[in-house]
């Protein structure tokens, strides 16, 4: 199965929720009026896009296209572009579907440092194993860090991973103070001349105050080794929890400083729309996205993809 492939197979569901019944609202030759329209918006949102997002989509069918015959192909162009327009930002980031590392902000001089961070049960350390291969697979060399010492098993499970794809992994004792471990992946990165060094933290729940200062202690060790990183903070949302993703968002986006997100699980879900949300109201971009369960299953997020994979065959 192809890339692309892929991305419309995960995105079934959502698109499932997005498209029933929406053949027989739009008839072509038909008059586009307001109740379909507003039967249409009320479909956008269980995708958990946000009211926003959806408000806008329908602000561009009235503007263009109320009370006009339907054309259902005009309809659906404008639909896209509004989608694609709300999912590219206006933060300069640029996709470059040739290029699967351009999202990511390199250092100047390696290594680069991306801090990883998410709620328990997200799916962070299987995304940190995910990026990896991707990583390793589009050339780069990686180390990983694993700063979850409360969990055993989480540093079980990245140790186990890291052999698997055979990388080098940091490690401590359980209970050692995670900004240690970040120091100590920071400085054997650094000795090793590592590409990218990939840091686990502890998963948290956004609203734990003491864990949130934790990260930023982590971040001040991480810059005090290596003067301005880390470079990069993902976030890693579990896409199944819709719009609590995006609480976790915007309070992780204020105590750790996230750059971007990495959207896991999105294959299973009807809640995709959760990345429009994202967007529009965190400016905080998505960068990948898990699209299954396989460790070659992370994708660079491209808006553009994403909206036809979602609106094809409409």
């Amino acid at each position: 199965m192809g890339l692309f492939d892929k991305l419309k197979q995960s995105l079934l569901k959502t698109k499932q929720l997005l498209q029933t019944d929406v053949r027989d609202l739009f008839k072509a030759g038909e008059i586009l009026d307001d109740a379909k329209l507003e039967a249409f918006e009320a479909r956008l949102i269980r995708t958990d896009m946000g009211v926003a997002a959806a408000n806008k989509i329908i602000s561009e069918l009235r503007t263009n296209h109320l009370g006009r015959t339907v054309v259902v192909s005009e309809l659906w162009a404008t639909v896209k572009g509004t989608l694609k327009e709300l999912l590219k930002g206006t933060d300069g980031t640029v996709w470059h579907p040739d290029q699967p590392l351009s999202p990511l902000k390199f250092a100047a001089e390696k290594p680069t440092v991306i801090l990883v961070v998410g709620v328990n049960g997200t799916g962070k350390t299987t995304s940190i194993a995910k990026l990896t291969k991707f990583l390793t697979s589009n050339g780069k060399t990686v180390l990983l860090a694993a700063g979850d010492t409360f969990r055993a098993a989480a540093v079980e499970q990245l140790t186990l991973w890291a052999t698997r794809l055979n990388c080098p992994i940091v490690t401590k004792p359980s209970g050692t103070d995670p900004a240690a471990v970040a120091y100590a992946g920071c400085d054997e990165g650094v000795k090793a001349g590592v590409d990218v060094i990939l840091i686990d933290t502890a998963g948290r729940l956004h609203n734990q105050a003491n864990l949130m200062k934790e990260l930023e202690k982590v971040r001040k060790v991480i810059d005090k080794r290596i003067p301005g990183a880390p470079h990069e903070c993902l976030l890693v949302i579990d896409a199944t929890t819709g719009q609590n993703g995006l609480n976790q968002a915007k309070h992780f986006g204020e105590a750790a400083g996230c750059t971007g997100i990495v959207l896991a699980k999105l294959d299973g879900t009807a809640k995709g729309g959760v990345t429009v949300a994202i967007r529009q109201q965190m400016g905080i971009p998505v960068k990948y996205v898990g699209v299954g369960e396989q460790i070659d299953d992370l994708q660079l997020f491209d808006p553009d993809q994403f909206v036809d994979a979602l609106f094809d065959d409409a």
